[in-house]
């Protein structure tokens, strides 16, 4: 606002523009009234001694009236520019407040001039209030009077004065407007732009609402009526202040208490007063943290040390764990191999399942460590985040900060007890729970699985794949062949329930016998040929020749009678020969032969090619 300069409106009587005025207000007074002189005396009448006395009284009355308006118009324009005493005489709500000025006339103040910042009337009927004169009067007659105005000519001294020592004042928040906020000095309005709020961008100028701060005046226009004030210079000052003292004593090692300032995704800022320092999130906890906020929050006053001080870029890192010693030195003490602890899950993967131990100690649940069945999908079938469980301690290694734990140790291992209850040789039933191109996986009880290689599912057809023998859910019986509890591993065969037709054959036959057999299929050294069912034998090229010793040509599914010349029990292995099948030696020759066969080599591995040959050396 603007300040008007003071008025000098004193009236001399001796001056032509006082006679101008007083006609100007006689004319006024006489429009007012209804009459009006004339310049021409008319001759008196008979009765012009009564006229002549209303005449004089009515200019009495005129020049009463006169004075009174001009000392109205005197008083008026004196108080104009200055401050007047006032009393409250009402309030209209919402409106105004009529005011007593010690004038013929009351003024009136805005009700919006009267009230504090949360919007109650500061006066009542009866209390003095100082105001200022404005121009113009109101429709009903009232003088025009600003209390805001007196305010601000009484608060103009001490502005001024904090201006010019450049020292502080204090101020209360009235409104956020557009590019900042509104302020009140000591009934003066001020300007607080955004940018000197804070040290750093405020967005939220809202929360400063009827706040009192503390500001310096930077910009004043007494005649324009402006203040402009900034509360970040004294931060700034008091900023730098504790920065220069905070640096004198700031060291590597050294023990500080600061205040969490902003916090981020990788750590939290800490004033230590005038200067920040980085607390990253590594070196909040010897344990895990998955945000910083899950240790501290903004405006928490915390211990820190300094790790790490660089003077020229002045940037300060900062630990919190290392205020406290590392729980890892002594793990190996305190959680001893085969020690049975107590901790929450605070992770869950694919792999397994993390431990907490306590603050800073976690230990691992590996998936294969969670139980004896080997048919769990995923670690949450098992355990969830925030359970609390017990766990086996099953290896400790402080170097690598690594805790293996186990929960199937707290079980009884089944396989431990395997062979009492289903020996070798014993026949189990169960469910097919998986094929497998090597083979099918049989359930025989909870968490024991046993594998049927597909090369025990028959002795006579070569199954390629477990499922042309058997379907998924399919219940069979089986042969327990072999256990490993080491490896947890139990073999089973299905081919093993009924008789070995090997064995069955070699029971059967002899060296010599012959056979016949069908051509199953071709190889470079010779014929497979099947002499029973199940039961395959070996014609080599040499024995496929015919009497005269010209090779034969077999090929598939031709029928033949072949000697058996070689048979292997333990390989499951029978040789034959086409080229024998027409050579029959006498019973002398094949006891003779039996007898050095007896003297020279261990029985059951002559072949008949062997006896034929001795018996033509024999004869020649």
């Amino acid at each position: 606002m603007a300040f008007e300069e003071t008025r000098n409106d004193t009236l001399s009587s001796d001056t032509p523009e006082q006679n101008n005025n007083t006609d100007s207000h006689s004319e006024k007074l006489q429009q007012a009234t209804g009459n009006s002189t004339s310049t021409t005396n008319p001759p008196e009448p008979p009765n012009a001694g009564v006229a002549k006395r209303k005449e004089n009284n009515m200019t009495e009355d005129f020049a009463t009236a006169l004075e009174s308006f001009e000392q109205e118009q005197t008083e008026a324009a004196a108080h104009e520019d200055r401050v007047i005493k006032g009393t409250v005489v009402s309030i209209v709500p919402n409106k105004h407040l009529v005011v007593d000025i010690g004038t013929k006339s009351e003024g009136v103040v805005p009700i919006s001039e009267a009230t504090d910042h949360e919007g109650n009337v500061r006066f009542q009927p009866g209390d003095p209030i100082d105001v200022m004169v404005e121009k113009g009067h109101t429709e009903e007659g009232y003088v025009n009077l600003s209390h805001q105005k007196a305010q601000r000519l009484h608060a103009w001294d001490e502005i001024e004065k904090a201006y010019n020592e450049k020292s502080s004042i204090k101020v209360r928040v009235i409104d956020r407007i557009k590019g900042g906020l509104t302020v009140d000095i000591i009934g003066a309005r001020a300007f607080l732009p955004g940018s000197q709020v804070d040290t750093r961008p405020v967005r939220n100028l809202e929360g400063y609402k009827n706040q009192e701060l503390e500001v310096r005046i930077i910009k004043l226009n007494k005649k324009r009526g402006n203040i402009v004030v900034s509360r970040k210079q004294i931060l700034d000052e008091e900023v730098s202040a504790k920065r220069d003292a905070t640096l004198q004593h700031l060291e590597e090692g050294s023990i500080l208490t600061g205040t969490v300032k902003n916090l981020t995704d990788y750590g939290a800022f800490v004033d230590l007063g005038g200067i920040d320092g980085l607390l990253h999130i590594t070196d909040m906890s010897w344990g895990r943290l998955t945000h910083p906020r899950d240790l501290v929050q903004v405006g928490d006053q915390i211990q820190v040390k300094v790790l790490k001080f660089d003077k020229d870029k002045q940037r300060v890192s900062l630990g919190f764990k290392q205020l406290t010693p590392d729980p890892w030195l002594d793990a190996s003490e305190r959680y001893p191999i085969g020690a049975h602890v107590k901790g929450r899950v605070i992770s869950v993967t694919d792999y397994g399942a993390f431990i907490e131990l306590e603050q800073g100690i976690e230990g691992l649940v590996h998936v294969s460590e969670m139980t004896w069945s080997k048919r769990m999908k995923h670690p949450s079938k098992i355990v969830n985040v925030g359970d609390a469980v017990e766990a086996v301690v099953l290896n400790v290694n402080p170097t690598e900060r690594r805790i293996s734990l186990g929960l199937k140790q707290l079980e009884t291992n089944p396989w431990e007890s395997l062979h009492e209850k289903f020996p070798v040789g014993s026949t189990v039933e169960g469910k097919v729970r998986n094929l497998t191109d090597f083979g099918a996986f049989i359930e025989i009880e909870d968490g024991i699985d046993g594998l049927v290689h597909v090369s025990n599912l028959s002795w006579t057809k070569r199954v390629k794949h477990p499922s042309e023998v058997l379907k998924k859910g399919d219940k069979v019986k089986a042969i327990v062949l072999a256990i490993e509890p080491d490896n947890r591993r139990l073999s089973l065969g299905v081919k093993q329930l009924q008789p070995d037709v090997w064995d069955t054959f070699f029971d059967q036959h002899r060296i010599g016998d012959v056979v016949h057999g069908k051509v199953l299929r071709l190889a470079s050294f010779g014929a497979f040929i099947e002499i029973a069912e199940g039961i395959e034998g070996l014609c080599h090229n040499s024995e496929a020749t015919d009497a005269n010793g010209e090779p034969l040509k077999l090929e598939p599914n031709q029928e033949f009678d072949f000697k058996i010349i070689k048979m292997n029990p333990a390989e499951k292995k029978v040789g034959l020969s086409l080229r024998a099948a027409g050579e029959e030696p006498t019973r002398q020759e094949v006891e003779s032969f039996k007898h050095s066969a007896h003297q020279t080599s261990s029985p059951g591995t002559s072949t008949i090619g062997e006896l034929i040959d001795w018996g033509k050396r024999d004869r020649d």
